[in-house]
């Protein structure tokens, strides 16, 4: 059975995960409302800016919504400024947002826009590398005995899993490699035999 993923479509580049994970072979929907995610077996947290998108998730109710979501076993994967707000700890002391993954991030730990890069990424599971655009990313700063560090670009940790939670520092939508997209939906898939 088709997993059906919900891509949340508060801000950043919601077309092209819903993209990315139908060519993974996925269903993929763009969710507006804390309604929609009762249908889902699992959610993409895209880029943007952290800040905005926590502030966006709290006025429409989506932070408790999505804390309820994760224990019900259900898979999140946040990417860029989703991986900031999935974090337990962001360095510099502003308040988490889900406060999830027990890991601290570093916000625009690459530089500003201009320093944006592309590059191919080794990543744990993953046979071939995988196409990385970096655009003011975060980096994740260090992780909890729990968290498996995934990959690494010149020894700063930019991808991990926590058990169902997958953070990524990188926008893997923007290439046309859907590899950790069908990484995700692999997770998704398993989380729902788990849970019938």
């Amino acid at each position: 059975m088709t997993q059906k993923i919900g891509v949340l479509a508060l801000q950043g580049a919601v077309a092209e995960h819903i993209r990315s994970l139908q060519a993974a072979g996925a269903e993929a929907v763009a969710v507006k409302r804390v309604e929609d995610l009762e249908q889902l077996d699992g959610l993409v947290i895209p880029g943007g800016e952290s800040t905005t998108i926590g502030k966006l998730m709290r006025k429409y109710g989506f932070i408790d919504a999505l804390r309820k979501f994760h224990e019900a076993g259900k898979p999140l994967f946040g990417t860029c400024a989703g991986l900031i707000v999935l974090a337990k700890t962001i360095q510099g002391g502003e308040e988490p947002h889900l406060g999830l993954m027990d890991m601290t991030v570093v916000r625009n730990a690459f530089g500003r826009q201009r320093e944006s890069f592309e590059t191919e990424l080794a990543i744990q599971s993953i046979d071939n590398p995988v196409r990385a655009v970096f655009i003011r990313a975060p980096l994740i700063g260090e992780v909890g005995s729990g968290v498996e560090v995934l990959s690494t670009h010149n020894g700063e940790i930019v991808a991990a899993r926590e058990g169902t939670l997958l953070a990524a520092s990188f926008h893997p939508e923007l290439t046309d490699d859907y590899s950790l997209h069908a990484y995700f939906a692999n997770m998704v898939q398993e989380a729902a035999q788990v849970k019938r």
